[in-house]
């Protein structure tokens, strides 16, 4: 896959080059990143990107001329959508990153100061999307983690392609909770279930703890899932089992 990053602040981009699974995709191949400055498509001495709002308001907006020049200049090459990281764009969630994983190519467009120019919205941007409702000083932070989710997903970077779909919200629910050695710490065991070697019993569990969890901390995404009868018996199982901790 090919990303391409349109941003004021490019450096920012050797974190996701130089650490964690985002460096395992590039090193094998499966990622291309790219990083592009709109002030090296500006005409000015001072490389000029923002300008004053009109109407009045605090701030700077980022101006359209040499973003729109440096977002057709990418797409030369790159022909994919062109999604800008927005606190106005839909909120990221796995069923997106799945949807974004699967394209050959994208541009992801990170904005500063108060936004840009709505001009530049409505004629080069293809798709708006947010991390949630709250503001952080630019989109550099959001296209690392849209990095960060696709390059998950994308062949042969995790070591075991079964982690990715066993994650949270890989099917609408939150992940179970998990265990490694020692066996016991401070006066805590591991489930008696995972050092049973039943695989069955293990994955009925895991579903178990997956759905009350779930129901806990995320109520809303279960109301958005048609429970079947058996997720039905083990959420029932869960609340006897966990009637005490109300």
């Amino acid at each position: 896959m090919q990303i391409d990053v349109i941003t004021l602040f490019p450096q920012m981009f050797e974190a996701v080059r130089a650490c964690g699974i985002s460096r395992v995709a590039l090193e094998k191949g499966s990622l291309s990143l790219g990083c592009y400055n709109p002030r090296d498509d500006t005409e000015d001495r001072h490389r000029t990107v923002d300008g004053r709002p009109y109407g009045g308001g605090p701030g700077m907006v980022m101006m359209p001329e040499p973003l729109a020049a440096c977002i057709d200049r990418v797409r030369s090459e790159n022909k994919g959508p062109v999604i800008y990281l927005s606190p106005q764009g839909e909120k990221l969630d796995q069923s997106i990153v799945s949807e974004l994983a699967s394209l050959d190519q994208m541009v992801l467009l990170a904005g500063r100061y108060e936004g840009v120019d709505e001009r530049l919205i409505k004629t080069r941007i293809d798709r708006e999307i947010s991390l949630g409702d709250y503001v952080i000083a630019g989109g550099e932070l959001a296209a690392m983690v849209v990095i960060e989710a696709i390059a998950r997903l994308l062949p042969d970077v995790l070591g075991n392609a079964q982690s990715a779909q066993q994650d949270s919200f890989a099917d609408g629910l939150l992940d179970c909770p998990h265990y490694t050695r020692p066996e016991w710490f401070e006066g805590l065991g591991v489930p008696p279930v995972l050092l049973s070697g039943h695989h069955e019993e293990i994955a009925r569990w895991r579903l178990k703890q997956s759905l009350g969890r779930t129901k806990k901390r995320r109520p809303d995404l279960l109301e958005a899932r048609q429970l079947d009868d058996i997720e039905q018996n083990l959420l029932k199982q869960f609340n006897l089992e966990h009637q005490q901790d109300e």
